[in-house]
This record gives C-alpha cells, structure tokens and sequence, in this order.
C-alpha cells in the first residue's frame, strides 16, 4: 500500500501524542486507530497493526522508569497473570469484530470511567500507595481478567481502565499505577499479537512499525515528565479526564453530529 511523506508524517506524530497519552494516561489508541485508518486499513487490520507500536512505546517506557530507579513493580505480576489470560479469550474474539457495537460499548464504558474520576479525585491524587501485601482478592483477580479480555479485544482505553481499578479498587498511587501498567499492558498486547499473527487478521508491519517510532518517542518524554515532574499526579488526572472525553465524543459518533 502507498502511503504520501504527509501520511507517513501524520502516522509519527499520531504516534508521538499516543505515546504520550498511553504512557501517563491511556486511550492513546483513540488517536492512532481512526490515523490507521485514514492511512487506508480496514478496522479489522487497525486494530491487529495497532499493537505492534503499543508494544514497542511499553518497552520503552518502561525502560525509562528501570534506569530512573522508579519502576517499582510490587504486586504487579498478581494482576498481569489474569490479564494475559484474559487478553488470550479477548483477542480470540476481535477477529470477529463488529465495529458499530464495539464503539458504543467503549464509549459507555468510558462514560463509567470519567465518573469515577470526578467522583472521588482525592483517591487519584494519593502520594502514596496503600496496597494490602499478599496476593490481591479474587474480586481483583477477576476484574484484571475482564480487563484483560477488553484488552486483547481492542486496546482502545485499556490503560484507562487498568488505572481505575489500581488506583480506585487495589490503593495504587497514579505514578506507581501507571509504572505497572505498562508491564500489564505489555504482557497483554504481546499475547494478543500472537493471537493476531496466527489469524486470517493480517498485521501491516510497515506502518505498524513506523508508528511504533512516534510512540517510542512519546513513552519516552511522558516517563521522563512522571519521574520528574513535582505534583505528577495532578496534570496527569488532568490529562485523563481530557483523554477519557475526547475518546466519549469519539467512540459515541457526537463528533460526526456535529461537524
């Protein structure tokens, strides 16, 4: 497939924003799923070459947070087992995509998530973690396999969800969460790559990979600005309140309404 200098620009700068976005937020996929598309992929395709720039733009970030001496990973392999697992069942579906009832059901769950941001701010805001040592409950347990399952489905807002649940459900504190989920997101798009790479959904590695650059550039700044940056916490709730609204107006259709 041809693809124009402007498109190839436009993929790494799509992917320079998501790389951003995903490593302190999540839904950075909001940005590089409707650019896949653009750049003439089918949804089905967008969403299996999606991947491959989300998993190199996670080795990155979390690389960066290892050599800063800030990725502290406790308790994290507990919750990244069921979500590796649930990524298995939920890849195992997107082949089937059905685009329009996906999008409605991302928006809805988004919809969920912006409440539980405004609701109870101070909880996002902690400095510190509060997580009960020892292996986390079942509730946890199985809410990171569901996650796991909308993950290997579609990437779309997974991160958002997985900071909900460590931050809101398990005690995390926003920059702790967000060091372990990269390795959950990591550990659940690898798997889900299998799934696409042993499937009739074809993976377009060349773009896939050309993105991957802009989101590696991305990882990189959004974990040097977590790590150094005084009061992290607040500007990145902040940019998951911007994130989760703009994905809302997305996934919803409001935007095609209105322009």
């Amino acid at each position: 497939m041809d693809i124009t200098p402007i498109q190839y620009a436009l993929a790494i700068l799509a992917g320079i924003l998501a790389g951003i976005i995903n490593t302190l937020a999540g839904s950075g996929s909001a940005v590089t799923l409707p650019m896949l598309v653009f750049l003439g992929l089918d949804a089905g395709v967008a969403n299996a070459t999606n991947r491959v720039g989300v998993a190199v733009q996670n080795i990155v970030g979390i690389t960066t947070f290892q050599r800063s001496g800030k990725m502290e990973l406790s308790g994290g392999l507990w919750l990244t087992v069921p979500a590796m697992i649930g990524s298995l069942v939920g890849a195992s579906i997107a082949v089937q995509l059905d685009e329009r009832a996906m999008n409605m059901a991302i928006g809805g769950m988004l919809l969920i998530v912006l409440v539980t941001i405004l609701f109870n701010p101070s909880k996002w805001l902690r400095a510190q973690s509060e997580v009960r040592a020892g292996r986390p409950s079942i509730l946890t347990l199985l809410i990171f396999f569901v996650i796991g399952i909308y993950g290997g489905f579609i990437q779309a807002g997974v991160g958002v969800f997985i900071l909900t649940a460590m931050v809101l459900g398990a005690g995390y504190s926003l920059v702790h969460a967000n060091a372990i989920k990269l390795m959950i997101v990591l550990a659940l798009t690898i798997v889900a790559l299998g799934v696409f790479i042993f499937s009739p959904v074809q993976i377009n590695w060349g773009i896939g990979i050309l993105m991957a650059v802009g989101q590696s550039i991305g990882a990189w700044a959004a974990a040097k600005f977590a790590i150094s940056v005084p009061n992290a916490n607040k500007y990145v709730r902040w940019l998951l309140i911007v994130v989760v609204v703009y994905s809302i107006f997305k996934f919803f259709g409001i935007f095609d309404l209105i322009f």
